[in-house]
């Protein structure tokens, strides 16, 4: 590859691997970042191998379809755990508070970390343990709950 950029030198495929890293992450998705590590093991083979530039195109060009196909659908992204975000009351679900304000004609307030929520049940006092069993809108559905051990 020297050939084509001879003022890289030995650099080449590091610089393509860099770049399709910086590409990965402006553009949305994974996809880039499989086609950047395939440049860096032909750089890292480089290093060991002088292979003319047509055989390091032909090994880059087979282990980014490797990546890709191969690699890509069996790593674990960790998306999934944040499907949350910006959505935080979904985390409440299953969790017992308790009330800040009662529950009067159906609606009242409970205070988790310091924000009070809007919560829609079954009338309670102030001071009674409630569970979020659901998500209505920006409303906290609960019913009674014992006191969490």
């Amino acid at each position: 590859m020297q050939q084509f950029l001879p003022f890289l030198g030995g650099w080449t495929w590091w610089v393509i691997a860099g770049i399709l890293l910086l590409i990965e992450l402006m553009l949305p998705g994974v996809f880039f970042m499989w086609l950047g590590l395939a440049a860096a093991v032909i750089g890292v083979i480089d290093l060991f191998a002088d292979l003319s530039w047509q055989i390091e195109i032909a090994f880059f060009a087979v282990l980014s379809a490797l990546f890709v196909l191969f690699v890509r659908p069996r790593v674990k992204f960790p998306e999934g755990e944040a499907t949350n975000l910006n959505q935080r009351m979904y985390d409440f679900v299953g969790h017992s508070y308790v009330l800040h304000e009662p529950i009067v004609d159906g609606r009242g307030k409970v205070r988790i970390d310091d924000t009070l929520w809007v919560v829609t049940g079954s009338d309670r006092d102030k001071g009674e343990w409630v569970k979020v069993k659901s998500v209505d809108g920006t409303r906290l559905v609960v019913e009674p709950a014992s006191k969490p051990a």
